[in-house]
């Protein structure tokens, strides 16, 4: 997609109104990525942390980069060393510590960028706890009924980032069960109309693309306007149909 384009149609969807009702009430403006594990909200994550106005945290890489000597990153470990659940109001507490960081280092700017999450809220309370935080924008869920599917792209991102662990059908059904019973049903939490489901099955161009299109309002547009026998997604230009990542076509999830 044309760079020039995209920053024109995001400096749209992110409007000064937009800013300042952040601005006003201390909420961060933030989009969600949901999904099972092997759905592709790494892939989708990064790929849209690289466009401007956009600031991506993934919750795995808060808890891999804890501060050991912070109060808070203490109590983690202390809940994990010994293979204990840590408590929600921790695991959001480091999540915040995390962003505050961010906004003192000038990388997330709440008052021009759009914060994009990935992994968290992972069940209902941290959502209610989050509540106070973030005023949630959409949530894109990526969905994939076929688990089978799933199984799959998790072994190969296991093999490709030498996480062993995860090979074993046993764990990646655990991981996936975790997600139906905990995780799920945060997507009943937000409003009907912020949720957004994308088919995951679908190449991460395309995923990608139709997630820049409702960011954008040019799905919704397509949908109004749509012609009998086409597909009210189906890109309407040479640039969008032809979108990549990094260069390359790619069908392989995170």
């Amino acid at each position: 997609m044309n760079s020039t384009i995209l920053t024109s149609h995001l400096g749209d969807a992110h409007s000064a109104s937009q800013t300042s009702r952040n601005s006003r009430s201390g909420l961060y403006r933030t989009y969600l990525l949901f999904g099972a594990p092997g759905s592709g909200k790494g892939t989708q994550g990064k790929a849209l942390g690289q466009v401007p106005r956009f600031f991506y945290c993934a919750c795995g890489d808060v808890f891999r980069s804890i501060d050991t000597r912070t109060k808070v990153g203490q109590a983690f470990i202390q809940y994990s060393s010994r293979g204990e659940l840590v408590p929600d109001e921790i695991s959001i507490e480091l999540w915040e510590e995390s962003i505050s960081n961010h906004v003192e280092t000038h990388r997330f700017k709440p008052e021009l960028d759009a914060l994009l999450l990935d992994g968290i809220p992972r069940n209902l309370k941290q959502a209610k706890l989050m509540g106070s935080r973030i005023e949630v924008v959409k949530v894109f869920h990526l969905s994939c009924p076929d688990r089978s599917t799933l199984v799959e792209r998790l072994k190969k991102r296991a093999l490709k980032d030498n996480r062993l662990d995860d090979v074993n059908d046993a764990v990646i059904r655990k991981r996936l069960e975790t997600y139906e019973i905990e995780t799920k049903p945060v997507l009943g939490y937000y409003e009907p109309a912020l949720i957004h489901k994308i088919d995951a099955t679908q190449s991460p161009a395309r995923v990608l693309w139709e997630i820049l299109g409702m960011i954008t309002g040019q799905v919704e547009r397509q949908k109004e306007g749509s012609h009998p026998g086409r597909s009210a997604a189906e890109p309407q230009s040479r640039v969008t149909g032809e979108m990549v990542i990094g260069g390359q076509r790619n069908s392989e999830c995170r």
